[in-house]
C-alpha cells in the first residue's frame, strides 16, 4: 500500500484592498516598566478608501504601542470605521515598527523617511455584521504603515 504524497502548502499572495489614512493625536506616555515605555496614542478620525472598502475612521480609538528599550515599537490599535454604506466595522491591529536608532529619532521629529528604512508592518483584523462587508472577518490581512503629514496611513492587503 502506498501513501499519497505530503502535500504542499500554497504560497500566499496579497491583493490590495483599501488604504486608511488617519489623523492622531499625540502621544502621551502611560509610564515606563521593565519592558519599555507603554504610550496611549488617540485616534480621531480619518478615511478608507480602496477597491473594496470606503468609509471614514470614527473618533475614539486609540493605539496603545509598547516602546521596547531598544526602540522597537509594538503596535496595538483598536478603532471603528463607519463604511459608507453605514455598516460599524471594529478594527484591532497589531504589529511592529523596526528601526534604527537614527531613523526613531528622524521618525520622531517628524521628518520624512523612506519607508525602505525601517520596518512598519501590522496584521489588522476586522469585525463586520453579517452581510456585505462580513468578507473582512473571513480573511486574513496584512499591512503596511508610514507615517504621515498628518497622522498615519495603512495600506491593507487581503492575504491570499
Amino acid at each position: 500500500m502506498t501513501s499519497a504524497p505530503p502535500s504542499k502548502p500554497s504560497l500566499p499572495t496579497l491583493d490590495y484592498a483599501f488604504t486608511i489614512s488617519a489623523t492622531i493625536g499625540q502621544p502621551i506616555s502611560a509610564g515606563r516598566h521593565a519592558q519599555g515605555e507603554r504610550l496611549h496614542i488617540p485616534i480621531l478620525s480619518g478615511r478608507v478608501e480602496g477597491p473594496r472598502l470606503q468609509g471614514t475612521i470614527l473618533p475614539g480609538g486609540s493605539d496603545w504601542p509598547l516602546i521596547r528599550p531598544d526602540g522597537t515599537s509594538e503596535i496595538s490599535a483598536s478603532y471603528s470605521m463607519r463604511a459608507d454604506d453605514g455598516t460599524l466595522i471594529f478594527v484591532q491591529n497589531q504589529g511592529l515598527r523596526v528601526s534604527s536608532p537614527e531613523v526613531l529619532a528622524r521618525l520622531r521629529q517628524g521628518q520624512p523617511v523612506d519607508p525602505s528604512e525601517y520596518y512598519f508592518f501590522a496584521t489588522p483584523r476586522f469585525d463586520a455584521p453579517d452581510g456585505p462587508h462580513h468578507w473582512l472577518r473571513d480573511t486574513v490581512f496584512l499591512s503596511s504603515i508610514a507615517p504621515s503629514s498628518a497622522g498615519i496611513t495603512i495600506a491593507v492587503y487581503a492575504v491570499r
